[in-house]
């Protein structure tokens, strides 16, 4: 039976994350438990209050029902005090670090001796671009663990072309139109990112018109260009949110970029 928790990582009101822990794993013959995976949830919606982590719960769920630890990520959003660039993304930033203490401390001791040290980050839209920005951040580990794989569904992985053409969201989001600020909107930007250490898997639904496949498939020819391990994989007639629906094949060719 799985068991969720919440779990501050930071003072704020927003500043927590709900940890999916999984019943524990069935020993093998010889009495060995098998390895426990960790992944990390970050959400999207517009870095706005109007979506929160809940809108992750049906896959955070399918996920520890496959024995997956979830630590499901909220985080300051623009519209709430301490939202916005680039506090957003310091939070992300801690809850990844936050595997190092309060998430880790709320897992059992048996299963956590048989945690994977390699951790996936799984993130949606927004979220994407929140997640893409903190792992390079620090350098795709903690001090324990090392984050493999980054699947960013749909990512806003480009936050210069968009800011240019003008995004009342995302210039809410940023503090000023990109006009005023375009190094801020830079700064952010995954697809200006250096390369890091983890494996990037973007998923594109062919059907998104949020954020068309195009977009991702320039985010991948960008940054792989420049020495970052980076692939695309299209999917074939479903959007943008479909990564939220466990049922999808977005989220069947995400489980098999997990191995899970």
């Amino acid at each position: 039976m799985t068991t969720r928790v919440k779990v501050p990582y930071g003072p704020g009101e927003s500043q927590f994350g709900h940890l999916y822990i999984p019943t524990p794993p069935t020993p093998d013959a010889d009495g060995v438990l098998p390895p426990v995976r960790v992944v990390v949830l970050v959400h999207g919606g517009y870095w706005s209050t109007e979506f929160g982590l809940m809108v992750q719960t049906p896959v955070a769920k399918d996920l520890a029902d496959r024995g997956v630890i979830v630590w499901n990520v909220e985080y300051r959003r623009a519209g709430e005090p301490g939202g916005g660039w680039p506090q957003s993304g310091y939070d992300v930033t801690n809850a990844l670090l936050a595997l190092d203490g309060p998430v880790r401390d709320a897992v059992p001791r048996e299963m956590l001796a048989v945690v994977e040290r390699d951790v996936a980050v799984v993130a949606h839209s927004a979220g994407g671009q929140l997640a893409l920005w903190a792992v390079a951040r620090i350098g795709a580990r903690t001090r324990f663990l090392t984050i493999s794989t980054v699947v960013a569904q749909a990512p806003a992985s480009d936050l210069v072309s968009v800011g240019q053409r003008g995004h009342e969201r995302l210039a809410l989001f940023m503090g000023a139109d990109y006009a005023a600020t375009p190094h801020r909107y830079r700064d952010a930007s995954p697809a200006h990112l250096d390369p890091f250490p983890a494996h990037v898997v973007v998923v594109s639904g062919e059907e998104d018109v949020a954020v068309p496949p195009a977009l991702s498939a320039a985010y991948v020819e960008a940054v792989t260009g420049r020495g970052q391990s980076a692939e695309l994989v299209r999917v074939p007639g479903e959007g943008h949110e479909a990564f939220l629906d466990p049922t999808s094949r977005v989220h069947r060719e995400t489980l098999r970029r997990l191995g899970v």
